[in-house]
């Protein structure tokens, strides 16, 4: 989890990612995508355009100095840096991720600043890390005074909405989700793999993951954020579906909500399409069970067969046949 011959090696990496619309009522262009984005003056935002438009944030950073949530109730003090960024695809979905690398020990008394800003994204325990129980308080939830990574993600979603470039509009209604992701490392010559993802209420979800020693936490932010993407991506479709009262004598609505998908969301789903190679098969994990492009597909086909039928017109006075 870590750069191999690290004198603190990384045992513990975590995270979590804010998914929603981007308050606008209209996407982005290119431009625009990019002095959003801008949250550092001294470092560069990262601009693809293949095979769809995605503009990545630079990293910001987030001093804390705080305990660790424990599943054990174990009070582990850390001190240290969160790594924070932001994502904006096709100018239409917006997410802000947090996430930290943390060692099997550190300093037991705690340093000066200057020794953990030298470390970008690493947070430090006093004395030593019980990784276990804190990859599951972490995955469950700090509590008061703990280390909360969801203040991180959800503050800066609020600061870009604040930006003069956001209307604070939006063509679809629609929650955030969220994504907790906990990450350990594999047994030795293994790769990685998903141990539990979980679907909770108030749109949490929750992500354990197993990855060999020296996976890069920016690799298995992209890998995560890319998850919640798509996990908001099916949710919202589902929704807009439920609500779009298919069957209904109203034809002007159901074409309505349908047509918002169709402008709105279709496009945006593209799995995998930024996942670092040595974790993109994790994804064929999510493809088998619970299978998330079998049911995207699935409800495509939906609306795509509910507007063929609602543009057929039938004349009232036709007469019945057979």
């Amino acid at each position: 989890m870590g750069t191999p011959g690290d004198a603190m090696r990384a045992v513990l990496a975590c995270g979590e990612v804010r998914t929603g619309l981007l308050p606008s009522l209209r996407p982005l262009d290119v431009r625009a995508c990019e002095q959003l984005l801008k949250l550092r003056a001294d470092e560069r935002v990262l601009i693809s355009k293949r095979p769809n438009l995605y503009v990545l944030s630079p990293d910001t950073l987030t001093g804390v100095d705080c305990r660790l949530p424990t599943s054990n109730g174990a009070k582990v003090r850390a001190i240290g840096t969160v790594a924070a960024r932001a994502v904006l695809t096709e100018g239409r979905l917006l997410q802000t991720s947090a996430y930290f690398r943390a060692p099997a020990a550190g300093p037991v008394e705690r340093q000066s600043w200057g020794h953990y800003l030298v470390r970008p994204g690493v947070v430090e325990p006093c004395g030593k890390l019980p990784e276990e129980a804190t990859a599951r308080g972490l995955l469950a939830g700090g509590g008061r005074g703990e280390l909360d990574l969801g203040l991180i993600t959800e503050g800066l979603f609020a600061q870009l909405r604040r930006q003069a470039l956001i209307d604070n509009k939006t063509p679809i209604k629609s929650r955030r989700t969220r994504l907790r992701w906990a990450a350990l490392r594999s047994p030795d010559g293994q790769g990685p793999s998903i141990e539990r993802f979980t679907l909770a209420e108030d749109e949490l979800r929750t992500l354990r993951l197993r990855v060999p020693d020296g996976t890069e936490p920016a690799a298995m932010a992209g890998l995560c954020e890319d998850f919640a993407h798509h996990d908001w991506l099916l949710t919202t479709i589902v929704r807009l579906l439920d609500s779009s009262r298919l069957g209904s004598p109203d034809r002007h609505t159901t074409v309505g909500v349908l047509r918002l998908a169709v402008d709105h969301l279709l496009h945006l789903w593209m799995p995998a399409a930024r996942v670092h190679r040595s974790l993109a098969l994790l994804w064929d994990v999510l493809e088998r069970k619970p299978g998330f492009s079998r049911q995207w597909h699935t409800q495509v086909q939906r609306i795509r067969d509910q507007l063929a039928v609602q543009a057929i017109h039938v004349p009232r006075d036709m007469p019945a046949t057979g």
